[in-house]
């Protein structure tokens, strides 16, 4: 029963990350010049991280980060990414999707009381 717990968030991350890496690779093939396409990819991982937790979410950034090396950066289907802007602007989606995992996941927890000390 644990392996099914802690698959789902796997696979939902997967397939969040699929669906739209579909959409923006037809944004990339149908447009001209689209700029800055990784950026969409912050909104499903906000959202993997209010679901599911940080750990799925940073599991999602990575996923997201490798589809769009892979999908969206020239030369397209390969993970070499030849211009050096592009490299920093996945890093810069690295970092903004952690933290805002991270931030998202932590402000949707639900609150711990804690008990107050009775003084007497």
């Amino acid at each position: 029963m644990w392996i099914v717990k802690r698959a789902v968030p796997v696979a939902a991350v997967f397939a969040v990350v699929s669906v739209v890496t579909a959409v923006l690779w037809f944004v990339r093939v149908s447009a001209v010049e689209p700029q800055h396409l990784v950026f969409f990819y912050l909104f499903p991982t906000v959202l993997v991280a209010a679901v599911y937790g940080s750990a799925p979410a940073v599991i999602c950034a990575i996923a997201a980060a490798c589809c769009a090396a892979f999908f969206l950066y020239e030369p397209l289907y390969s993970f070499y990414v030849d211009n050096p802007l592009d490299m920093g602007e996945l890093g810069c989606f690295i970092g903004l999707a952690v933290i805002g995992a991270k931030c998202a996941a932590d402000l949707l927890r639900p609150a711990v009381r804690v008990p107050q000390r009775v003084r007497g």
